[in-house]
């Protein structure tokens, strides 16, 4: 299965032994090895011998996407982004790790719509200031936060942090990171389960993702309604958008001319850029200057 893999741990299936009817047991069948950029694969005989540049944390949300996509589009998204950038760096000798993605993203604007579940965004700031300080006490000082949820709003928790802690902490919304080549590869502009994140999907966890008989989507067009202020309209004036009334089945972009092909091309963009920036993150010293360029 492409995208969303099984974790690194050795895989049984159960083997019939002796004759019908006897009890199953399990018998070994393939051993995946342990990626070392991944946390959750990592054991205590690496780390304690190990010392990590740079932690990568996704932050993805459980939520509605339209009719089509799974609740953990979010989650499986920066998971998946997290892996492609963090392997590539690796190769490249970024000594960088992957944390587990946290699941849950600030949805109170989609309060009305079943099991958003939500987390404020001053406990989710809360859960991040600990395990930053974790991170710290492990000797790990340069963190980047993956978000994959455009219901999370984490710059003014950067602004907090600074200076109270060791750590220094980058932002990426890797959703925007693609904006100035996005009409190269999308038709349709994606404010939530589109072109791009139905494109994703296909490209990398194709089965969750829920047909017609005749094999087209069974989203809606994902057509907002417009707000009825020009200001907010064309972005003058900014308001959190209570989702049930913007949208009528969640979704927000059109979807139907997604393709696996332009997903995989995304994410190979997608790598190329945040990779290089773990690659260059991880050489970095943390010297006076850091992050600036030193003087001449």
């Amino acid at each position: 299965m492409s995208g969303v893999r099984v974790p690194s741990v050795t895989l049984f299936s159960c083997a019939l032994a002796g004759r019908p009817g006897t009890r199953r047991t399990p018998q070994l069948t393939s051993v995946m090895r342990m990626r070392p950029w991944v946390l959750a694969e990592t054991n205590y005989g690496h780390t304690r011998q190990h010392q990590y540049e740079v932690a990568v944390l996704p932050l993805g949300a459980t939520e509605p996407h339209n009719l089509h996509l799974p609740y953990g589009t979010d989650l499986f998204e920066g998971s998946i982004v997290g892996e492609h950038i963090c392997e590539a760096a690796h190769q490249q000798g970024a000594n960088v790790v992957l944390l587990p993605t946290i699941p849950y993203g600030t949805e109170t604007n989609m309060h009305a719509l079943p099991l958003a579940l939500n987390l404020n965004p001053t406990t989710l700031n809360q859960v991040i200031t600990d395990l930053v300080d974790s991170l710290v006490g492990s000797g790990v000082r340069k963190i980047v936060l993956l978000n994959s949820h455009g219901g999370n709003e984490f710059k003014p928790l950067l602004r907090e942090l600074c200076g109270r802690t060791e750590a220094a902490l980058f932002l990426c919304n890797w959703y925007k990171v693609l904006s100035d080549v996005y009409s190269e590869i999308f038709d349709h502009p994606d404010d939530h389960a589109g072109e791009m994140e139905t494109s994703f999907a296909l490209a990398f966890f194709p089965q969750f993702v829920a047909r017609q008989e005749d094999g087209s989507l069974t989203a809606d067009d994902g057509r907002p309604r417009p707000s009825r202020f020009e200001a907010v309209q064309e972005g003058w004036v900014s308001m959190t958008r209570p989702w049930h009334l913007l949208t009528t089945n969640s979704g927000c972009g059109y979807p139907h001319e997604a393709t696996a092909e332009k997903g995989q091309q995304m994410m190979q963009r997608l790598t190329e850029r945040l990779s290089r920036f773990l690659v260059e993150l991880s050489a970095s010293p943390m010297d006076e200057q850091f992050p600036f360029a030193m003087d001449d």
